[in-house]
């Protein structure tokens, strides 16, 4: 008996012997890892959000209500649809726990079509033209107190941008937590020039500087086209809101994170914007508002002088806040359309050293230099709000789609189906809008732009069409030896 029992032994431990032999051979895979906590959730959402929309939004919310009053409702109502739509965002990231935003959602509910065209549009539209419209406010920012009494030349406008561009790139494809210790750096830089505003709007408001807040609704223009148009311009300045879904594969416990972020992130900014308006308004007459050139600046004149140079410093802070968020979180779509072969190839590929999708960051900051030599804010609002407001209401109308034909979904958040649908209703008025009751070409060009996508589909994606592969493949070897990057499935050692 005792040596059967230590032949069962013997045969035990080689066994084990074998397993771990087997294991230590087994093939390792490079993925994006979850390095991304809470509290580096929250700064993403609020750092993203608040940039320089805050800094340039009031005014033209102002111009289309011309009143007080319904500026405020105006604000606050931007906010309750941002946390309704991030709310349907928060049941698709935790059912649908893959990065990439809008693009695994829209591939789940209709299909690659819509989902191919959604980054089609983001990768070369949306995502770039954003993070041009905030390096180029940064810049505008930057560069205003060496040109004291008259506007900065255009080319120290863009070369400034463009700068902002190549560093924001170079630190996100260096390292993850870089990344997100300088987006809570910036989070918490320019919340302290909200703060600053916020109690001195409320120190004014205990001297009894009220008075620009009697007959708030006198002189009001209320209309539909005119209300669509103003939360245009607020939306823009809470844009962002979605953000966190771009990197779900990188959050730590997303189920719990994910939806903390956001009942936490945007209530938190929502509340900001409503106090940092009212503060405006305690030392400006609407009149005064619409007239100055940078709303922050003139409060920081009229209130903190001779400490007035604070604000454009943190405003600079904040724009680098917000665009470091938008670079961070898009760089991960091109990643998954890269990865799903709507793309080339070397965009899903990974850094060996870094874990970044390094490739994926630079395409994006390139393309984003791309839109700041011809393009101007104002453009670049119009095309990116026009767009991105399509694929809002696309994605979240593929929610209540899913609730009927994917019931089989895991669903740890499950929102009541009223607010998706809301959320749709208010994306189609968003578009149909401004067409409606200020047409431009811009509208027409993006619209065209958007269905040439369907071509570009058919071509290299439905019929797989391989010869831009075999022009890219040279290329795609000397950037993985440049740039030290493998595919995500690559085996190492």
């Amino acid at each position: 008996m005792g040596e059967e029992s230590l032949k069962k032994r013997r045969g035990v431990d080689k066994g084990r012997e074998d397993r771990q032999s087997i294991q230590s051979h087994e093939p390792q895979t490079m993925n994006l890892q979850k390095q991304v906590g809470l509290v580096s959730g929250i700064c993403m959402i609020v750092g993203t959000i608040i940039g320089s929309g805050i800094f340039v939004s009031p005014k033209s919310v102002l111009a289309n209500v011309e009143a007080v009053g319904p500026c405020l409702i105006v604000w606050a109502a931007c906010g309750v649809l941002a946390t309704l739509g991030a709310l349907c965002f928060a049941e698709l990231g935790t059912m649908i726990t893959k990065s990439g935003g809008e693009y695994p959602y829209l591939m789940e509910a209709f299909g690659p079509i819509p989902a191919f065209l959604f980054s089609w549009t983001s990768l070369l539209v949306t995502k770039p033209s954003s993070f041009a419209i905030i390096c180029l406010s940064f810049a505008e920012y930057a560069s205003a107190p060496f040109y004291p009494g008259c506007d900065p030349p255009q080319v120290v406008i863009k070369c400034l941008a463009a700068a902002a561009i190549v560093v924001i790139t170079i630190v996100n494809s260096l390292s993850v937590k870089l990344g997100s210790y300088l987006q809570n750096f910036l989070t918490a830089a320019k919340m302290i020039i909200v703060t600053i505003i916020i109690v001195s709007g409320i120190v004014l408001l205990a001297q009894g500087k009220t008075e620009n807040f009697k007959d708030s609704f006198k002189d009001s223009k209320i209309s539909v086209s005119s209300i669509s148009l103003a939360f245009y311009n607020g939306l823009w300045a809470y844009d962002g809101w979605n953000q966190l879904n771009y990197i779900t594969e990188e959050l730590k416990n997303p189920y719990r994170n994910l939806p903390l972020s956001i009942i936490i992130g945007i209530p938190l900014v929502t509340v900001c914007y409503v106090l940092i308006n009212i503060s405006y308004f305690t030392v400006m007459t609407s009149t005064e508002l619409l007239q100055s050139q940078a709303v922050a600046v003139t409060f920081g004149d009229r209130v903190l002088y001779p400490a007035s140079w604070i604000v454009p410093l943190f405003v600079v802070f904040s724009t680098l806040g917000s665009a470091n968020g938008t670079c961070f979180t898009a760089g991960r779509l091109v990643y998954v359309a890269g990865r799903e072969g709507h793309m080339l190839k070397v965009l899903s590929y990974i850094s060996v050293k870094r874990l970044t999708p390094a490739p994926a960051i630079i395409f994006y900051g390139a393309i984003a230099i791309i839109y700041i030599i011809p393009g101007d804010i104002d453009t670049l609002i119009n095309y990116f709000s026009f767009a991105v407001w399509i694929f809002y209401g696309l994605t979240v109308l593929g929610l209540i789609v899913m609730r009927f034909t994917r019931k089989n979904l895991q669903r740890p958040i499950k929102i009541p189906i009223i607010i998706p649908v809301i959320v749709t209703l208010i994306s189609i008025v968003l578009v149909l809008a401004p067409i409606i009751s200020a047409p431009e070409l811009a509208y027409l060009y993006c619209t065209l732009f958007i269905l040439s996508g369907l071509i570009v589909y058919a071509l290299f994606v439905h019929l797989k069409f391989d010869w831009p592969q075999k022009i890219s493949d040279p290329i795609t070897m000397h950037l993985q030896m440049l740039l030290e990057v493998v595919p995500e499935e690559e085996v190492t050692e």
